[in-house]
């Protein structure tokens, strides 16, 4: 008796799951594109090279004021006055990288066709 018993509550609680199947199919999944309008690989790195030569030029103008206030602050020692201009060349160097590489991210996108 108690074998049946067991049974059957093994037999109901079997076909009470197999129902559950039906509902995890009847939904619908759409995946929303966490990228916004970006549909291609080449889109993707377009936004991400613009996005860090904005940094690159935000952090360019950000070194010259440091120069700037460097040399002012200098009081006319020598050193300090040496220290400032290190800072300016180096942050016009650093710009001329930044416009390099945005010029050179638009030639390669020219030579593979890349609009």
């Amino acid at each position: 008796m108690k074998k049946k018993f067991i049974l059957l509550v093994a037999l109901i609680a079997s076909g009470s799951l197999l129902g559950l199947t039906s509902f995890a199919l009847a939904g619908t999944i759409s995946l929303i594109n966490p990228l916004g309008s970006v549909n291609s690989f080449t889109a993707l790195i377009v936004i991400i090279t613009t996005f860090i030569n904005g940094i690159i030029a935000s952090l360019a103008v950000l070194m010259f004021v440091i120069a700037g206030i460097f040399f002012v602050t200098s009081a006319g020692n020598p050193e300090k006055i040496g220290r400032a201009k290190k800072i300016a060349i180096y942050a016009v160097i650093g710009s001329a990288i930044a416009l390099a590489g945005g010029g050179l991210i638009t030639v390669i996108k020219t030579i593979i066709g890349v609009s």
